[in-house]
């Protein structure tokens, strides 16, 4: 079965905002006074802040996502850029008639200044945010909610992400999975989950559904 359902996370995978969450995770930790590394800080990046967040201080959990949120915004527009050939390879997706879809666990205000800012805001047809779910990847209740939108099939829809929760909902809502080998991750964390492609680059996509 043919792709014809493209649907994408948004942070590390189409847009560039690695620096923006570290620079975030670090001032939060500074700020309440955890001693965390970049490495470790790397760690955290994917799953909501809550969950990250629990398991460095469960009693502070809601205050520290504030703090982190405020430097998060404050921010956002000096460090976020779309990852290199991002904008070109979703706009002939968009113009060879692929339905597109974004799927992350941030919130709508954030999804919204990163595709404005980076112009990928005019290419998709449906974002899934974390304000539009109960549960967030790797549960398949986002990607379900976009096919449906988008009235796509599980077997001609694909989920392309930098994250093993990508992968994971992905495979749980029963759609092919694509890791994307720049992820700070690395190719080889990611392939522990048997994504059913590695982009080296976005333009792989292309190969892929045959542009």
């Amino acid at each position: 079965m043919s792709i014809h359902t493209i649907l994408f996370d948004l942070d590390g995978t189409l847009i560039d905002t690695n620096e923006l969450i570290i620079a975030s995770f670090e001032h939060t930790f500074n700020f309440y006074g955890k001693s965390f590394s970049r490495e470790q800080a790397i760690e955290f990046i994917g799953p909501p802040l809550k969950d990250s967040f629990a398991i460095v201080d469960p009693t502070q959990t809601d205050a520290m996502i504030k703090t982190y949120r405020e430097h998060n915004l404050k921010h956002h527009d000096d460090y976020v850029t779309a990852f290199p050939h991002v904008p070109d390879t979703i706009k002939q997706l968009k113009e060879a008639n692929y339905k597109l879809g974004i799927v992350t666990t941030k919130m709508r205000g954030t999804v919204d200044m990163g595709l404005a800012l980076t112009g990928l805001d005019r290419y998709f047809d449906t974002v899934i945010t974390l304000d539009d779910v109960t549960h967030a990847k790797p549960h398949p209740e986002p990607i379900m909610m976009a096919m449906k939108e988008l009235g796509a099939a599980a077997n001609s829809t694909v989920m392309v992400g930098d994250n093993s929760h990508d992968i994971e909902a992905g495979q749980n809502a029963g759609v092919k999975t694509a890791a994307c080998a720049w992820s700070l991750k690395g190719r080889e964390k990611l392939q522990e989950y048997k994504p059913t492609y590695m982009l080296e680059d976005i333009r792989d996509l292309l190969k892929i559904v045959g542009v």
